[in-house]
Order: C-alpha cells, then sequence, then structure tokens
C-alpha cells in the first residue's frame, strides 16, 4: 500500500530541486536531551541546509512552566514564527540533526496544532542531506519578518487532567514511544527525580520500530507502519493520544498514522516528565 498523504515527507531530492524557492521556508528544529551536551543552535551556526533557519523548541514554548518545551500561546508561536521570516503562504519543511524521528516531527505537529497543514518532514533529515553531499552554510540566515497567523486546535493535544480522567473513561487508547525498558521501569529515566513505569492502561509502541534505524531513520514504508501499529495492539481507527519523555518522540506516531490517513492523533505534551516527576500519578509497571 502506498501512504495516504505521503505529502507529509518530503526527499532529499525533492528539496534539492526546489531549494531556494519563494514559498518554501526551511528549519532546522534539532533538539538533544541534556545529557547528550550537545548545542543544537551553535551546530545550527555552524552547519544547515541553505537558507534554513533555527526553530528552538526550548524558546518558542510557554514560559510558565517548570516542564520542558510546553507548547506556547497561539500569540507566542505567531510572533516567534513570524520573526523567522516565516509566512502563512510558505510551505516550511523541518529537518533536525538525528534524521527525523524526534524535533522535526514534533515540529511538524507544533504548526499542525496551530492551523497550518502546508508543512512537511524531511526524510532523513541533515544527516542523509550530507551523506548526499548536497549543500550546507553556516552563520545565520537573514530574515525579513512575514505575516504569520496561529489558530489553536485543542483536539491534537491531551492534558494531564484529560490523561488522568482517560484511565477510567477509555476514550484515548494511550501509546508510549518510550523504549520498552523505560515502560516497564526496568531502565532508568534520563531526568532526575522522575519515577520509571508507565500510565496505567497505556500501549508500548517504542518509536524506533516506526523508522529504518540503518538508513537515516526515515520513516518507513506503510506496510511496515501498519504492521507494527497492529502489532501493538492499537487500532488506528479509534482515538488515540501519544505520549513520551517530553512529547517529543511522542510525534513519530502521529505522523507515521497521519502518513496511514489517522489525522487526528493527538500529544500528551506533558508526557513522562509530568506524569512521573510527580507523586500523584499513578503508575505501573
Amino acid at each position: 500500500m502506498d501512504y495516504v498523504h505521503p505529502e507529509a515527507l518530503v526527499t532529499t531530492d525533492w528539496l534539492a530541486d526546489n531549494l531556494g524557492a519563494s514559498d518554501i521556508s526551511i528549519i532546522d528544529a534539532s533538539f538533544h536531551l541534556p545529557a547528550a551536551q550537545r548545542n543544537p543552535q551553535a551546530e545550527f551556526g555552524a552547519t544547515h541546509i541553505p537558507g534554513a533557519v533555527f526553530f528552538d523548541i526550548n524558546d518558542i514554548a510557554d514560559d510558565d512552566t517548570d516542564l520542558p518545551h510546553m507548547l506556547p500561546s497561539p500569540e507566542k508561536f505567531s510572533s516567534r514564527i513570524r520573526k523567522l521570516g516565516i509566512g502563512s503562504e510558505q510551505h516550511i519543511i523541518c529537518y533536525d540533526t538525528n534524521g527525523g524521528p524526534m524535533a522535526a516531527m514534533r515540529a511538524w505537529w507544533t504548526f499542525r496544532i496551530f492551523g497550518y497543514d502546508r508543512v512537511s518532514v524531511l526524510s532523513g533529515g541533515l544527516p542523509k542531506w550530507q551523506n548526499e553531499d548536497r549543500p550546507t552554510e553556516s552563520g545565520e540566515t537573514l530574515v525579513t519578518e512575514k505575516h504569520f497567523f496561529a489558530k489553536f486546535d485543542p483536539t491534537l493535544v491531551r492534558s494531564l487532567d484529560q490523561m488522568l480522567s482517560n484511565i477510567d473513561s477509555g476514550a484515548d487508547q494511550a501509546v508510549d514511544a518510550r523504549s520498552t525498558g523505560r515502560y516497564n521501569g526496568t531502565e532508568p529515566e534520563p531526568r532526575a527525580g522522575i519515577r520509571s513505569g508507565h500510565i496505567p492502561g497505556a500501549i508500548s509502541l517504542p518509536f524506533q520500530k516506526l523508522v529504518d534505524t540503518e538508513n537515516f531513520l526515515v520513516m518507513r514504508s506503510a506496510d511496515e507502519l501498519k504492521a507494527a501499529i497492529e502489532e501493538a495492539g492499537i487500532d488506528p481507527e479509534k482515538p488515540l493520544v501519544s505520549s513520551c519523555g517530553s512529547g517529543v518522540t511522542a510525534a513519530p506516531l502521529v505522523l507515521a498514522l497521519y502518513l496511514l490517513g489517522h489525522t487526528r492523533a493527538a500529544i500528551y505534551d506533558g508526557s513522562w516528565t509530568e506524569w512521573g516527576g510527580r507523586d500523584d500519578t499513578p503508575i505501573d509497571v
């Protein structure tokens, strides 16, 4: 079978052919966990796809919470996107330095939740682009502020209270995209002070099963995605909320479902950092 929504991905060949087009905006949405000791903004300054701007998920975020990179208000999102030189008529291409399974897909979901659907993920990201000896540049990209208006869609995100209610109601299939060890509580959490285990009733589907780990972490074929989702016990026709450590690696499942034609999957934004960081939330191991 083919993807139902192939437009959610673009290839390096396609981007190379369209590089410099006036209606294309490219963003580097790279993000790394603190333990990686990497600075994505400094890496962007050293090497990025020509014309790209840096989309900082820790800056384009809610300042009124201790939780990492929670969604900002529509007003803040609009302001930051305008300052990146991105307008409401442009085709936005998201990539990251990990190939695409994490931050680029989180950025893709973020644009969608703020009412913007003309957005795609670069398959294979910067690693595949560089492996093919395609052009890069360094320094800052000069931009002109453009008009951008965000309209928040609350149906694509879930809160702590909604996740607590869902334990009893089962309205959403809750899916945990972290590793099997973290889901089972046998692997330590990368953030200090976070309890181990998973939300009661959550289904385990590590995001790595949705990407080709031997080919720049590109999304697997439609048949492979369908098989992985069904093998996990997920019914793609029913409402679903994806979670992970901090709402980033939850995005590959949402993108996989979107590619297969299921466009309404949500993300629990606080994810395990919020749930496991509290002492009043139930946990299974």
